[in-house]
């Protein structure tokens, strides 16, 4: 294995590994070290558009200008450290998933903004499509891991193909090109050569074109969405790690640079933070939650309210990993509200000092469902609710309140995936900007009943993605010399009060989430989850 050096050391290191981390509200481009730490790194976020209620877009051109900008701010902070450009290996793309972009094949002009993962406007069509689902007798979350929403690449693209003209004209004259923001990113940095037109399989499995169990686009998927093959281009699904299928990179200061990994942002960050074998979980802490546990090379079809999903497919005759994955609607959004709703905290790193003037909750719950709950409830007749309020109340114990309800959810995505593998979780590895927070961390830990291992590191999602390259280009070659990667300054945060008390605390949250129902009738109610 290649000697590594550390970003403190005072001589260069002998490779480096760049890493396109292309999120939802910014781009980042991180360059590692072997070590797992970064040594350069530059962040610009993009313009959100909104043009009506529910519909979340992003400018397809604004998305590749911002990694260009990302890679060659990072390249010269990277330079002006004493590094060379050839000290790059090669770099990996990880990206939002499901955010959903159309072009002409043969020009490469995007035809439509491109629908962000969040967007919602697809809803009477998923209620359309969940008729004839059930109809048919489908069930597309045994075929592709995920129930019928407004989440899928799928659902998107065929709102495109009835509401926008130039797209229904490409698609008619068989010029539509369709992907995912790594086809679109992979598709422009390679000079717009349709060899690199592709997509990973993290990727495609949220598509819903791809067959879970196959690893392939299934004619059945295509023809229950009326799309016509012949018509529409589809990326060629190709492993996570490769150093062949994603091209160079043509211009710019990485001019030449082999693109060799590409990853969906939660496989990326389960990568990041190892999570090589069944059971290892990660949680990821942003405005939401999103946990992923792996569970080895067979897919495991949910009957406890997750969705099933490729974890990682590093190729050389490895079969891919497969995860469950569940997601908290609320995490750092409740913190932001009780900062710009409430003014109880100017600014969200303070919610843990305002949390620590009390002792505990003082007997308050907090079920934050601003718009129902997602894994495993799928819940969307509540709203949010406090439970406990009492004259001697204070902000400190709804601050405890807002951290524990993050907490309380992740406890029953991770009871849930124990009951879908059959395997029990001994520990949790955590990242994103919520894991900051020591408090936090350890109500985890008290409630979960299991430890929380945090990396002083917390870039794991970019980190996951230039593990993925690195691999292809035999950096490393075995999950065993990643040992060392990333593991300076760990904090690991073990349960501090018994079982019974763990087990009082979420039978108390649970009575919770059964009282918050019913606030909204059925029409008010109906189309949350669609």
């Amino acid at each position: 294995m290649p000697r590594f050096t550390t970003s403190t050391e005072n001589v260069l290191a002998q490779f480096f590994i760049g890493a396109i981390d292309q999120g939802t509200t910014s781009t980042r481009f991180i360059i590692f070290d072997g070590t797992g730490q970064p040594v350069a790194s530059h962040q610009h976020e993009f313009t959100q558009h909104y043009p009506q209620s529910g519909w979340h877009e992003h400018d397809p051109k604004e998305l590749i200008a911002s990694a260009e900008n990302c890679i060659r701010r990072a390249t010269a902070t990277f330079q002006d450290l004493g590094h060379e450009i050839s000290d790059i290996r090669a770099i990996g793309i990880t990206n939002q998933r499901e955010t959903t972009l159309v072009w002409d094949s043969e020009t490469g002009e995007a035809l439509h903004n491109a629908i962000a993962w969040p967007d919602t406007r697809t809803k009477g069509l998923v209620r359309e499509l969940q008729k004839r689902e059930e109809e048919l007798g489908m069930n597309f979350s045994a075929l592709t891991g995920m129930p019928l929403s407004t989440y899928p690449s799928a659902v998107k693209l065929v709102w495109m193909l009835r509401n926008v003209p130039k797209v229904r004209e490409a698609y008619d004259a068989g010029r539509l090109a369709f992907g995912t923001v790594d086809t679109w990113l992979l598709y422009n940095l390679n000079g717009k050569n349709a060899d690199y037109y592709v997509t990973d399989s993290t990727n495609a499995s949220r598509t819903m074109f791809m067959n879970l169990h196959t690893v392939k686009y299934d004619p059945k998927l295509l023809e229950f969405f009326d799309i016509d093959i012949n018509k529409l281009h589809l990326p060629r699904i190709v492993p996570s790690s490769d150093a062949q299928a994603y091209g160079k990179i043509v211009s710019g200061p990485l001019s030449g640079m082999k693109i060799a990994g590409c990853l969906g942002d939660q496989s990326a960050a389960l990568v990041g933070q190892q999570g090589f074998t069944p059971g290892s979980a990660k949680n990821t802490y942003g405005t939401g939650c999103f946990l992923l546990y792996n569970v080895g090379e067979k897919p495991v079809v949910s009957t406890h309210g997750l969705l099933a999903t490729i974890a990682y497919d590093f190729g050389r005759h490895r079969k891919p990993v497969y995860a469950l994955e569940g997601s908290v609607a609320v995490a750092g959004s409740g913190v932001k509200f009780l900062m710009n709703n409430m003014g109880f905290i100017t600014h969200s790193h303070k919610i843990s000092d305002l949390a620590a003037t009390v002792e505990d909750n003082g007997g308050c719950v907090f079920v934050t469902a601003f718009s129902g709950l997602f894994a495993p409830y799928w819940i969307d007749d509540a709203k949010g609710t406090i439970f406990g309020i009492t004259q001697h109340t204070q902000r400190g114990h709804i601050a405890r309140a807002t951290l524990e309800a993050t907490c309380f959810q992740t406890r029953a995505i991770l009871d849930a995936m124990e009951k879908d593998s059959g395997h029990k979780l001994t520990s949790l590895a955590v990242d994103g900007g919520m894991s900051n927070s020591n408090l936090c961390m350890q109500a985890q830990a008290n409630i979960s009943g299991i430890s929380v291992d945090r990396p002083a590191m917390r870039e794991t999602t970019a980190l996951g993605a230039a593990i993925a390259a690195g691999f292809a280009v035999d950096v490393w070659k075995e999950f065993e010399e990643l040992k060392a990667i990333n593991q300076k300054d760990r904090v690991i945060f073990s349960p501090d009060c018994t079982p019974e008390v763990s087990k009082k605390m979420y039978e108390k949250w649970t009575r919770a989430v059964q009282m918050c129902r019913g606030w909204l009738d059925p029409d008010e109610a109906g189309g949350e989850f669609d």
